[in-house]
């Protein structure tokens, strides 16, 4: 039964994760921490960290860890083939759609009508996760300098990260 749910789980956030990466964050939130209770609410805040230092999309990485822990192996592979089906699926069918009908007015409004929500799905999950992720002047600062080391100087993510590891030692040692 727990084989299934995850399945199920991941199946939905792989066919509603729009805008992927942190769009995705609320939808894989609910599931994973609010209506199943695999993770505490730190255990995710964990997963997206480790999700930036990782390769692979956070919603993978997010169900191989979560399938992991509920179930080993054969949940990793429950839960990672539950988000990836949809995705592969959906694509292949919306690829043949949008190349025959892309000039479209009403398909040209469709993604008009999509950019907005997918920047209100990254902000909603930018609000659920700073409470739990800065929670002291030091973590405003970190936050602070590399939003505007990567806005001014396009700092490279990868190397922000390594970065603010080496200032989290250094601080919270």
């Amino acid at each position: 039964m727990q084989l299934l749910q995850l399945l199920f789980s991941f199946f939905k956030v792989g066919l509603f994760g729009f805008g992927g990466g942190y769009a995705i964050l609320p939808l894989i939130q609910r599931e994973i921490v609010s209506l199943h209770n695999w993770l505490t609410m730190d255990q995710f805040i964990d997963i997206v960290a480790i999700s930036q230092v990782t390769p692979g999309p956070v919603a993978i990485n997010a169900a191989t860890f979560v399938g992991y822990k509920v179930a080993g192996l054969v949940g990793s592979l429950i839960a990672t083939t539950g988000v990836v089906l949809p995705p592969v699926i959906v694509i292949l069918i919306l690829t043949r759609l949008f190349l025959k009908y892309r000039d479209l007015a009403l398909v040209k409004a469709m993604f008009n009508g999509i950019r907005p929500v997918v920047v209100s799905l990254i902000l909603a999950a930018t609000v659920m996760i700073v409470p739990s992720s800065i929670t002291d002047v030091a973590g405003v600062l970190i936050a602070v300098v590399t939003f505007l080391l990567i806005k001014r100087f396009k700092l490279d993510p990868i190397l922000s990260i390594a970065l603010a590891a080496m200032v989290g030692i250094l601080i919270y040692r």
